[in-house]
């Protein structure tokens, strides 16, 4: 979910470059991006690390024209547009209209972050509740479907769930889970189907050992990497402010996890992101 940008901490360093790199999931607007020059400002830093594009995703309506607009910016940036699950029940008919009109742009190349959130129902005033989540689930899934792009999962708490509705609708062809959190066997499951795995930073933090445990069974084909920036800054910066040029900090962290090369991480999801995506890095 998308909030102001973490504050009290100093922004970490630029770390050493590494390239090619692609955030598979940021949000520009949230990391305090207005304008094209804000933008701008944000992917020469991470272009000064290797970070050659970036996916700005969508989580409310207004978030969904801004990322559409903000991928006409500039060349590196492209869009995911949805209603993130905890605002489920902001989709009302004018919103689908609009979201399918956004569908549409050529720079939006997925639908997202969409998906089922069990922790903020109950914690969050106006969170939607499962069942209103999983009618918006089921929408965006036939959407994704429609408009031939990626189906861009937030998954909380809610494996079965998530499951479950994908079972339910038929999975779209392409399917990425986002900030994957969950442990070796969902992993197991997602990777048997055929989807994507986007690691965010958590997977440098020393207590998520689900998760890294889950993180050494991903195949190199079916590996993403993100910063889900402002949010989840990797180790050793966790709780400082993220920005896409933190991603080369998380794929270090992963490297040393798999015990793979850091060049041939970012080599390979990168390779990744622009398949699943159909993104044209030609006038980046």
């Amino acid at each position: 979910m998308s909030s102001k940008r973490s504050a009290g901490r100093a922004a970490p360093p630029l770390p050493e470059p590494l390239t090619p790199l692609i955030d598979a999931h940021t949000h520009l607007d949230a990391c305090g991006a207005q304008t094209a020059d804000d933008v701008r400002a944000i992917l020469d830093r991470a272009g000064a690390v290797g970070v050659a594009a970036v996916v700005t995703i969508a989580d409310d309506l207004d978030a969904a024209r801004w990322a559409a607009g903000a991928a006409e910016w500039d060349p590196r940036v492209y869009a995911a547009v949805a209603l993130h699950p905890t605002r489920a029940n902001a989709l009302d008919d004018a919103a689908r209209v609009e979201l399918e009109q956004l569908a549409a742009h050529p720079r939006v190349v997925a639908i997202g972050e969409t998906g089922m959130d069990l922790y903020w129902p109950g914690r969050l005033d106006g969170c939607a509740e499962p069942a209103v989540q999983r009618e918006a689930f089921a929408w965006h899934i036939d959407l994704a479907k429609r408009a031939g792009k990626p189906l861009m999962i937030h998954n909380r708490d809610a494996d079965a769930d998530v499951l479950d509705v994908l079972r339910a609708e038929g999975a779209p062809d392409a399917v990425i889970f986002h900030c994957f959190s969950s442990g070796p066997e969902m992993a197991r499951t997602c990777i048997d189907a055929g989807w994507y795995l986007s690691l965010s930073g958590t997977v440098s933090f020393k207590n998520a050992t689900e998760l890294r445990e889950a993180a050494l069974l991903i195949p190199a084909d079916q590996l993403l990497v993100e910063t889900d920036a402002p949010f989840l800054t990797p180790h050793p910066y966790r709780g400082a402010p993220n920005e896409p040029y933190c991603l080369p900090y998380t794929v270090r962290a992963l490297a040393d996890l798999t015990d793979r090369p850091s060049g041939e991480l970012a080599r390979q999801s990168s390779a990744n992101a622009r398949r699943v995506y159909g993104l044209d890095l030609s006038a980046s």
